[in-house]
């Protein structure tokens, strides 16, 4: 009876608070049931789940052909990388997720995460190029799919990050020459979209460049990403220093901090708090933002779905199921970054260093 009048009492809170709330739970209810039950047959009912070709051109598109998945997943998920090494790029792809979800959960203290970010990107980085350890090497041209996805997204936000606070605290500096700077790297980096910067990584970089010297065009490509994402993450940190109130800044110097001191331990700390889910906002942007690399010819995920598909007739016309199962890929990582930053909002400590002892 208790469990009945609870279950009463969240919906009318929740779902039928007044006439507009509930108008518009009875309107979504009515779309669900006349939506659902044709996408689940379409989905699930009709689908084609095996890799055969001629059972999914038999359904003729009136169920999913999941079936592309299970023949194209390798390409999709890997790219050009060599087939029989690509036990390489799942293990780096694994290690990498393992820290993620490790920092994500709270599974380490912040010295043993420290080091296992220290060690996770370098054997990433030997995974997937080779050349130690008797591994063959596999140049960066051949990198693609997931692992190229998490790479370019995770090292954007771990080098944009430090980048964006030095950019913000630059913007406050009391001198002209080094705010104006910052302010003239944020203006023209955010006038411009992410494709433009890509674009000009890729092709234009390389013509000014002495004759003879070159640069991965990776490389060139992810300091590209770190520079566009730096500059809006900068304008975040900078709002949120701007929300600690002016009596903190008197606090600490009551307390006998430095100037630096006081932004390392007292302000920085609460305004990195206060901005966690722009910050937030910003790596799930920059994470679904990867897919443009695939312009300047490095191949994510979806720039891999297109390598797999285009030169099969059998299945170049199910790209609707390899979207979708894209798709999914990327809601996944976004649900967990925005899991991730509710945990931080609600108080892990990440962010609270003690302050120092000034006696």
């Amino acid at each position: 009876m208790n469990q009945l009048n609870a279950t009463h009492a969240w919906l009318r809170r929740n779902l039928f608070s007044d006439a507009f709330s509930g108008t518009t739970t009875l309107l979504l209810l009515a779309g669900a049931a006349w939506w659902l039950p044709g996408l689940i047959d379409w989905m699930l009912l009709q689908a084609v789940f095996k890799p055969d070709a001629a059972a999914c051109q038999a359904v003729n598109h009136a169920g999913a052909c999941w079936g592309v998945v299970a023949e194209k997943y390798r390409v999709i998920l890997f790219g050009r990388y060599p087939h029989a090494e690509q036990w390489r790029p799942l293990l780096a792809t694994v290690l990498l997720l393992a820290v993620i979800a490790g920092s994500g959960l709270r599974l380490l203290n912040r010295r043993s995460l420290a080091a296992a970010w220290i060690l996770a990107l370098p054997a990433f980085f030997i995974l997937m190029g080779g050349g130690r350890f008797g591994l063959t090497p596999v140049g960066s041209d051949l990198w693609g799919g997931l692992p190229l996805t998490l790479l370019l997204a995770t090292t954007a936000m771990l080098m944009a990050l430090p980048l964006a606070i030095l950019v913000a605290l630059g913007r406050q500096s009391g001198l002209p020459l080094l705010r104006g700077l910052c302010q003239l790297y944020v203006e023209l980096v955010r006038g411009v979209p992410l494709i433009s910067v890509l674009f000009l990584a890729s092709f234009l970089f390389p013509i000014i460049l002495p004759q003879g010297f070159t640069i991965d065009v990776l490389l060139r490509v992810q300091a590209g990403i770190v520079l566009f994402a730096a500059a809006y993450l900068s304008e975040t940190i900078r709002g949120g220093l701007q929300a600690v109130p002016g009596g903190q800044h008197d606090a600490a110097t009551a307390l006998g901090l430095s100037r630096w001191q006081a932004m390392r331990w007292i302000i920085l700390p609460q305004a990195l708090r206060a901005v966690i889910p722009s910050m937030m906002n910003s790596a799930v942007s920059i994470f679904k933002d990867t897919s443009l690399v695939t312009v300047v010819s490095l191949y994510e995920l979806t720039g891999s779905l297109s390598l797999a598909l285009a030169g099969d007739a059998e299945w170049r016309s199910y790209y609707l199921e390899g979207y979708l199962f894209i798709g999914l890929i990327y809601w996944t990582g976004c649900y967990s970054m925005s899991r991730f930053s509710r945990t931080l909002e609600a108080g892990t400590g990440l962010l609270r260093p003690p302050v120092p002892s000034t006696a």
